[in-house]
């Protein structure tokens, strides 16, 4: 398992995290362009990758 995670509520947590830091991302991107880059880092790492990434790691989580 490349991409998937221990649990599927582990992996999901993950998912909700960077979704929260990229709608954060999103909303602060004009007012906060330092923080807003650093949400879209931390994002990024916790899907590991891109949103098929991750995507990609609960279709493992599930099966495997």
């Amino acid at each position: 398992m490349i991409f998937g995670s221990r649990t599927v509520v582990a992996h999901l947590i993950k998912g909700v995290t960077a979704a929260t830091l990229l709608s954060w991302a999103y909303l602060y991107q004009s007012s906060e362009p330092a923080f807003a880059i650093g949400a879209l880092v931390l994002a990024i790492v916790a899907m590991r990758g891109c949103p098929m990434c991750w995507l990609i790691g609960l279709i493992e989580t599930i099966t495997g």
